[in-house]
């Protein structure tokens, strides 16, 4: 518990957020609102402004030509708390007084995972690669984009080296609502179920040459 409530998974905030822009996604509520034009666009930024500072709460906002993103999470407590759906319907609300329209596209979260047998050993050899920075994580030590742009690298243990198939998969994470038909359309476009055994966390599926990737829900 924490002073703003507990924390919420996707499956109670679910009701709430239904018939509004945004989707509960790895600890966070996402939107995308399109609008006209720039001004627009910045108008709607400029009220969400306003909402947030009210409200002693403030997402991350991105401005484009016609388009707000947003992502809302209560960094405090580590996800999606009762703050984050006041202002959720709040920023819905002046959406569509302004007549901004959501974005359908659903979120996701890529992930890139390295197997190995030596993550301290590898790891410096792919943090100059790509210019990322170390922190602590959910599976060790991981690599961040220092802009917070590009996916996450984490390394995976193995115990013995891995020589019949690739050793680097991709993670992605979707709600948890739309998983079973992201994988159905991996499958239709030829790709090949090699577990679902733990689903409905997660399914592991490859391509016609074995490259794998993991489609993933977040339980918060």
């Amino acid at each position: 518990m924490n002073a703003h409530g507990a924390l919420l998974a996707p499956f109670s905030t679910k009701t709430q957020l239904a018939g509004t822009a945004f989707v509960h996604l790895d600890g966070c509520l996402h939107a995308t609102f399109g609008t006209k034009d720039f001004v627009s666009a910045l108008d709607l930024v400029n009220g969400i402004g306003a909402v947030a500072e009210a409200l002693n709460h403030h997402p991350d906002v991105r401005l484009g030509y016609g388009t707000v993103s947003l992502v809302l999470t209560s960094h405090d407590a580590g996800g999606v708390t009762s703050r984050d759906l006041e202002l959720a319907a709040r920023v819905q609300q002046l959406a569509d007084t302004l007549g901004a329209t959501a974005h359908l596209a659903q979120p996701t979260r890529y992930d890139i995972a390295i197997d190995c047998i030596d993550a301290d050993a590898v790891r410096p050899f792919w943090r100059a690669g790509l210019g990322y920075t170390e922190v602590a994580g959910d599976d060790g030590i991981e690599l961040v984009d220092p802009r917070g742009l590009a996916p996450k690298v984490w390394f995976q243990h193995m115990e013995i080296a891995r020589t019949d198939r690739n050793r680097i998969h991709l993670d992605v994470y979707v709600p948890s609502d739309d998983a079973e038909d992201r994988v159905a359309a991996v499958l239709l476009c030829g790709g090949v179920l090699l577990t679902d055994e733990h689903a409905p966390d997660w399914w592991v599926l490859a391509d016609v040459e074995g490259n794998e990737l993991c489609v993933c829900t977040a339980a918060f």
